[in-house]
């Protein structure tokens, strides 16, 4: 059978050589990820490095690729993730992660050896991707004119993306592999909405019947996807008497990959966002969605990065249906109803408009643009936004020192130009390192006048002690009663 993207291969290489950067956006299924860097080694000298969103999807691009060369992973065909790395001196396609390769950005901006970047699944919105993208533009821009850039999605919008990449051309592949049918399957009575983790039992219940249901009336392997890892073990409960596998970001290497191998009879997939794209499970022609999803966001009240469960937006639900019909005709049961859909958001929330963004700046300042103005970001960092405790503000943004600032407590570039960005102080702290006395958390005059004069200064040391204040104007005031502490 021919695959949808073959049929746009040439324009693909045609692109990439007239203007250097291009646009790919074909159906789930339709052969990107394995199909499109074997042509372009054809066509461009030096190594093509594919970077996937996840390490699952990494090894499994690297080993279906190796496959249809009929070689071995390691050999035209490699691999690195985070903790494993499958390459040798005849590699000329690599698959990596976006997190690899924005280290390796960071590392040798010059890519040596590598002839073209192929960003696979952009839709996905996460940190990394966001980073790669940029630097790997920034890259083109000044040092490596000849690097070719290619980005590859199914539901991203093809002219956003366009418009980051610099690219002139956008190639669409619009056959899907196979068809898709959905089937509404709304719970018969109101369930909670998701608050924080929390996934209401009465939804997981409902779940857990739809798959029963979809396994009487289907045939095939169902891939369920759910939230997280608590929610896979609630319904692996209460489908005891069925062939349940799980496939999550806790498990290791070994038990991921042996979901990817055909199965000795009909089984139950239990999966989080990692089976979404760039996967195939082997056997799959129904997918039950739960409609939710859990992603990284900043808790104002506490500055701290927590993850939250939200339902999925119609780009993602697109996506999720797509893996019924990688292999042949399929269905997907969805856990709500048409109206609700209609309501969904088109496209996931980008992670830099709610995630912590500490790391991130730290990312930014490492590349030599700490507020990413230069760069080509697909969505700017968000205005400041200060929590119900603005002293936390103050601190977080006093705590973002350069790496070896040459006295503690100096303001930077990277602080005056990224203070207010969602963060916190203590994580921001640890990262950044800087050299110089330790900061206490507490400055007491009488207990650690060296500690306070390298945090506040002398002149702020002078007027607590005057005032009667145990910690100096730059830190929440307490007043003194006695000797103890009110």
């Amino acid at each position: 059978m021919v695959l949808p993207v073959e049929k746009v291969l040439p324009a693909v290489g045609d692109a990439l050589q007239d203007g250097g950067a291009a646009v790919l956006v074909a159906p789930p299924g339709a052969g990107k990820t394995t199909l499109v860097p074997l042509a372009l080694m054809e066509r461009i000298p030096g190594r093509v490095v594919v970077a996937e969103p996840r390490r699952i999807a990494a090894r499994a691009a690297a080993r279906r690729m190796a496959a249809l060369l009929g070689d071995r992973v390691g050999g035209q065909v490699g691999y690195t993730v985070r903790g494993d790395r499958r390459v040798s001196a005849a590699t000329r396609v690599e698959v990596v992660t976006t997190g690899v390769l924005v280290r390796r950005l960071q590392r040798d901006p010059d890519l040596p050896g590598t002839g073209a970047v192929i960003l696979d699944e952009c839709h996905e919105r996460h940190l990394d991707a966001d980073l790669a993208l940029a630097f790997c533009v920034d890259v083109r821009a000044t040092l490596r004119p000849d690097l070719r850039l290619l980005a590859m999605s199914a539901t991203a919008d093809p002219v956003a993306v366009a418009r980051a990449l610099g690219a002139g051309e956008v190639v669409v592949a619009e056959e899907a592999s196979h068809p898709v049918d959905v089937v509404w399957t709304p719970p018969p009575r109101p369930v909670d909405a998701p608050l924080g983790l929390r996934v209401d039992p009465r939804l997981l219940d409902h779940v857990a019947a739809t798959v029963r249901r979809a396994w009487s009336e289907r045939e095939g392997d169902v891939l369920v996807f759910l939230p997280g890892a608590g929610e896979i073990r609630a319904v692996a409960s209460r489908l005891a008497d069925l062939t349940v596998l799980m496939l999550h970001g806790r498990l290791d290497a070994a038990a991921q990959d042996a979901v990817l191998r055909p199965g000795a009879g009909r089984r139950v997939v239990l999966a989080t966002a990692v089976a979404e794209s760039s996967l195939t499970v082997p056997g799959v022609r129904v997918v039950v969605d739960a409609g939710l999803s859990r992603v990284p966001r900043t808790d104002q009240a506490r500055g701290l990065g927590t993850l939250v469960t939200v339902p999925v937006s119609r780009s993602t639900a697109d996506q999720r249906a797509g893996r019924a019909g990688r292999e042949a005709p399929g269905v997907v049961y969805r856990c709500w109803s048409p109206a609700q859909h209609e309501r969904l958001p088109a496209q996931p929330e980008p992670e830099i408009a709610a995630a912590d963004l500490t790391g991130f700046a730290l990312d930014l300042a490492c590349w030599g643009d700490p507020d990413g103005g230069g760069l080509a970001l697909p969505d700017k960092p968000p205005p400041v936004r200060c929590g119900p405790r603005p002293g936390r503000c103050a601190r977080s943004a006093r705590s973002r020192t350069a790496v070896g600032s040459p006295r503690a407590g100096a303001r930077s570039p990277l602080s005056a130009r990224t203070r207010g960005w969602p963060g916190h102080c203590s994580t921001a702290r640890r990262r950044s390192a800087p050299t110089g006395p330790r900061r206490s958390s507490r400055c007491s005059p009488s207990r650690r006048p060296a500690r306070i004069s390298s945090r506040c200064g002398a002149s702020s040391v002078a007027a607590a002690t005057a005032s009667g204040r145990q910690r100096c104007a730059g830190c929440a005031p307490r007043p003194v009663t006695g000797r103890g502490r009110s």
